[in-house]
């Protein structure tokens, strides 16, 4: 298959068969979402994944089409290319082009097993309810409750006040069953005992080796948030504690990255990643938990369900319950 003919068919069906992969409408105004920049250049160096470069000739219609394809289901550019790749890789193994077989093995995404365990501490395949809370107050509360997962995302450019909040937090955990995850201040989870730090993407391109080293060997727990392929990837790289997807539906507690990704797209993520952790996050309530469960994440984590509730202990209880149901 080599001509741009075949590259319309192979795009074609890729659509036909994969319509609900494109990423879901939201409401109102187009928001400005604030996807972080993925240079391909700066993705091989930091992940060691070599895109399919070149192509084997024979087929880059197979390569071509899958790429317009993705586009047009809303994929970014780099996502799009590392997918073109994978469905040229997946139709090699298979010894043919299978429009039906949306690309899921790691080895047709160029990825390895993770066979050394060199990667961070691990954490419990399903964490279960994970509550993204803003303050020790809010920690101190869930952790009395007994949610099994939570996460400081304190918000201050004072950093004695930070500090503050983050080791009330784990002393407010201290003799509880709740893992206590920090947002973002590594060092400070590192001094004061948390279970684990969570990071964003920004993070993964601006910490050092050194400091990776420094995270690792204190035992701490990483987590990554993702958005799509290529950040799963880079997050792979790491082989953390956990990976997180969104965001799954729309959300106005914090700027997207992205276009809300949807379950069907959740579903392809997290069989990829399926050897990891997995956190689906954004815009979920308990009436979705059954859906977003189906998907194979072993954990959800909410935000506003339980912050704007008007009793969050009793709200933070159904949560549970939906996740892990009472026998």
């Amino acid at each position: 298959m080599n001509s741009p003919a075949e590259a319309l068919v192979v795009e074609k069906e890729i659509l036909t068969h994969h319509a609900a992969l494109k990423t879901q409408a939201v409401q109102g105004a187009a928001p400005a979402f604030c996807a972080h920049p993925s240079n391909l250049e700066h993705f091989k160096n930091t992940t060691g994944i070599q895109l399919l470069d070149p192509v084997p000739k024979e087929y880059l219609s197979i390569f071509e089409g899958a790429r317009q394809a993705c586009a047009k289901l809303e994929f970014v550019d780099l996502d799009s290319l590392i997918l073109a790749g994978a469905w040229v890789r997946q139709t090699m193994r298979l010894g043919q082009f299978i429009a039906s077989q949306w690309p899921s093995q790691r080895v047709d995404f160029g990825l390895k097993s993770h066979t050394d365990h060199s990667g961070f501490a691990s954490c419990p395949q399903k964490l279960g309810l994970y509550a993204v809370l803003a303050n020790a107050a809010f920690v101190s509360r869930m952790a009395r409750v007994g949610v099994p997962t939570l996460q400081l995302r304190f918000k201050s450019d004072d950093v004695y006040l930070i500090e503050k909040e983050i080791e009330h937090c784990v002393q407010a955990c201290t003799g509880l069953a709740s893992k206590l995850f920090i947002n973002d201040h590594w060092k400070l989870a590192i001094k004061h005992g948390a279970y684990g730090v969570h990071l964003g993407q920004e993070d993964v391109g601006a910490l050092s080796r050194e400091d990776w080293a420094q995270i690792k060997v204190s035992g701490l727990r990483l987590g990554i948030s993702t958005h799509g392929y290529s950040e799963m990837i880079r997050a792979d790289a790491l082989q953390p504690s956990y990976i997180a997807m969104g965001a799954v539906f729309p959300t106005t507690l914090k700027k997207m990255q992205t276009p809300p990704q949807g379950l069907a797209r959740l579903k392809q993520y997290a069989t990829l990643m399926r050897d990891y952790p997995l956190v689906a996050i954004g815009g979920i309530t308990g009436g979705d938990f059954a859906s977003v469960l189906e998907t194979g994440v072993g954990s959800i984590a909410v935000v506003r369900e339980i912050v704007q509730a008007t009793n969050p202990e009793e709200k933070a209880r159904l949560l549970c319950n939906l996740l892990n149901p009472e026998p």
